[in-house]
């Protein structure tokens, strides 16, 4: 018997099946606890590679028997330590996390949304491991990419595979969870690119201003601050609305990442209970973030109409701006890892290498409040 690898895409997929998986994750339990694979029908075990070095006889009576077992730790050397410790013991169907968390946290699972009215597509990426959501929408040939992560070559490869020229790129905002592959994609394609010009006061590089009336083909700007002074929606074919990080299925954006939390939860307000509420509410509100793994639907995607998150949203049940106001200023999760810094190298300001962007994207996303 041999320990096998299991690639991200691969685990993503057992997801999205709701397949049962038995995870014995080896990283220490502060890393654990803050970040970790999420599946519906998962098992898990902590227990820290320190802990397993000698062997795993104290814990082998926890691990089952006729079940897979994915061992999991950071960058994969580790979890096939302990597997190969957990074939010797006589166990099969033995895994590891072929790149451990840094590759789950950089894998891009892209889904059909629809065709459009238009003569196109949209598709959504979705960055199982961080909970972020980007998207392509291509037409007559050209793409356009919203709020893409960094590891740009996965959108190279699929603007390749379906014959399309990545001619747009957006950011719907100046991010502080991931580093942007805005202005990479740009430099790769030679694109435009396209970022809310009140977010851009201290970016040291050049940009296209995404205002209201840009003339983006399918894309209508809508200024909605909130998560930013800057903040703007995308209306894509008159049917869908990409909220980037104010709204989100179960949640709402976050206004303090600047640390202007009393101001701009104000913006959010207005954002979400007038503009918003003018928007025809059969629009589909296609986020910039997902929470938890129960918020993807049987395809894989996340998305919702506007009259549904009206309904059962907690951040859009509030009637009174005050206690809107004091219930976000209550309920703000921990700060993104690294947070700061990101928002600087999304400026330009910071220029960090390869490892040092990883390093600032380990962890969970913490864009939204908690409800």
């Amino acid at each position: 018997m041999s320990i096998k690898p299991m690639s991200a895409k691969e685990l993503t997929q057992r997801i999205l099946n709701d397949h049962s998986l038995f995870v014995l994750d080896v990283r220490n339990e502060k890393a654990f606890q803050d970040w970790k694979i999420e599946g519906m029908h998962f098992e898990y075990l902590n227990m820290p590679y320190f802990d397993l070095i000698d062997g795993i006889d104290h814990i082998i009576d926890q691990i089952p028997e006729n079940q897979d077992i994915l061992v999991v730790c950071a960058k994969q050397g580790s979890s096939e330590m302990v597997a190969q410790h957990l074939v010797d013991a006589g166990l099969e169907h033995v895994f590891f996390l072929e790149g451990g968390m840094t590759y789950w946290g950089e894998y891009l699972h892209p889904v059909k949304i629809a065709d459009l009215n238009e003569k196109g597509t949209i598709y959504q990426f979705v960055r199982m491991g961080k909970g972020c959501l980007s998207y392509m929408i291509e037409s007559n040939g050209e793409a356009i990419v919203i709020d893409p992560s960094r590891m740009i070559t996965q959108y190279l490869d699929f603007a390749e595979d379906i014959q399309v020229q990545i001619r747009y790129v957006i950011d719907t905002h100046l991010h502080a969870d991931h580093i942007s592959g805005g202005r990479l994609l740009r430099d790769e394609t030679g694109a435009r690119y396209y970022l809310p010009p009140q977010d851009a006061e201290e970016v040291q590089f050049t940009f296209e201003p995404l205002v209201e009336g840009v003339d983006i083909p399918l894309v209508e700007a809508l200024y909605s601050p909130g998560l930013t002074i800057g903040s703007t929606s995308i209306i894509v074919d008159q049917q869908y609305l990409l909220t980037g990080d104010i709204l989100f299925i179960a949640s709402v954006g976050r206004p303090d990442l600047a640390g202007k939390a009393n101001e701009w939860s104000h913006d959010l307000y207005d954002s979400l209970y007038q503009k918003y509420k003018q928007l025809p509410f059969d629009l589909i509100v296609l986020p910039a973030h997902f929470g938890k793994v129960a918020e993807l639907g049987q395809d894989g995607s996340v998305q919702a109409t506007l009259d549904e998150l009206y309904k059962t949203n907690p951040g859009l049940k509030f009637s009174d701006k005050q206690r809107f106001h004091q219930t976000v200023a209550e309920n703000l999760p921990p700060q993104p890892h690294a947070y700061q810094d990101i928002r600087h190298t999304n400026m330009g300001i910071q220029k960090p290498n390869e490892a040092e962007q990883r390093e600032m994207e380990m962890g969970p996303n913490r864009c939204a409040v908690q409800d």
